[in-house]
């Protein structure tokens, strides 16, 4: 695959960030970190730049605005990024950089009652959504981006498709949810034809497989589980086409949801995939089983939810079917 040029430095960012299959969401911050690294270095280019130039970037993060050691992070890797994938530029000072460590926190975890008071708490397809993230340990965005097809009901299963690091892997599907997603998806499936009807291009594929499939982008079983309800425009391509939902908006509902159900914890979208795992090892599941709901790759990841490894359990029954207020 052969680049377009570009005559500008962010261009060229956002040139190569697609042939290298990043997302939208990393484009954008890779290309606000290289925006400010050039600024607070009065415009200079950064062919002139090397080690000290980055160094002295990386500690006024760090010292001056006391930015989370994540930022930080995720700040040098835009610089690799910039000096390797665009520029070329293979500095070996790069990876000698001091790297903040990540502090190791406790995850927030609701308890039972505080579940099923959030829950209550909440209504319509935001409600649903967040049931999906108790019950599944989807995280955000896994949820947001869930299509139909992934959706398999006979199995009591849901199939997370490029989840973090770029894996796929099962999770269970609550049977107390099976009703309420079916008659979602019925509401869902006169959108899509809608959708149909009008002759609209169909929803964004993943790579290069709607050139693959042609036909995939306007099919049923991958139109969105949880789609937009207004069309939208896609930054790269152009085409105006239907989304899925926004994250911000869950996120925002769930924060009010708190609030209304008197909770002082600082509970977010994640903290439900907290309780999701923490509430299965309480009821005696392996924590091996855990992992792999959640798509750890490593089991020292899981073990943030407990010290009791030589815990039983056989086939897996979510915890959203044990809150009585949804039966």
């Amino acid at each position: 695959m052969e680049l377009n040029q570009s005559s500008t430095l962010l261009g060229r960012v956002r040139e190569v960030i697609p042939y290298k299959h990043y997302s939208i969401r990393t484009e954008r911050c890779y290309v606000e970190w290289v925006r400010r690294f050039v600024a607070f270095h009065g415009r200079r280019h950064p062919r002139e730049m090397g080690a000290d130039e980055v160094r002295a970037f990386l500690g006024h993060l760090a010292a001056d605005l006391q930015v989370a050691a994540s930022t930080h992070q995720q700040a040098l890797s835009a610089l690799l990024f910039l000096y390797r994938e665009v520029l070329g530029i293979d500095l070996p000072w790069l990876t000698n950089l001091d790297r903040p460590k990540k502090p190791k926190r406790t995850p927030v975890v609701l308890s039972r009652g505080e579940v099923e008071r959030l829950l209550a708490a909440m209504d319509g397809t935001h409600a649903l959504m967040a049931r999906l993230l108790y019950g599944t340990g989807m995280r955000l965005m896994e949820c947001v981006r869930l299509r139909v097809k992934d959706v398999d009901f006979e199995r009591s299963e849901l199939t997370v498709r490029h989840g973090k690091g770029g894996k796929d892997r099962l999770t269970v599907l609550p049977a107390s949810l099976m009703a309420a997603l079916q008659a979602h998806l019925l509401r869902v499936r006169n959108l899509w034809e809608q959708d149909a009807a009008a002759g609209r291009p169909g929803v964004e594929m993943p790579e290069a497989l709607a050139r693959k499939y042609p036909a995939a982008p306007k099919s049923w079983g991958w139109f969105w589980v949880f789609p937009a309800r207004e069309l939208s425009t896609d930054p790269r391509s152009g085409i105006e086409r239907r989304h899925h939902t926004h994250e911000q908006a869950l996120q925002r509902a769930i924060k009010g949801a708190v609030g209304l159900a008197g909770i002082a914890k600082p509970a977010s979208t994640h903290t439900l995939r907290h309780s999701f795992a923490t509430h299965l090892l309480e009821s005696g599941y392996d924590i091996r089983t855990v992992q792999e709901l959640l798509g750890h790759s490593d089991v020292s990841t899981t073990m943030i939810y407990t010290h009791e490894l030589n815990r039983g359990g056989r086939g897996v029954v979510s915890p959203l079917d044990a809150v009585r207020a949804l039966q």
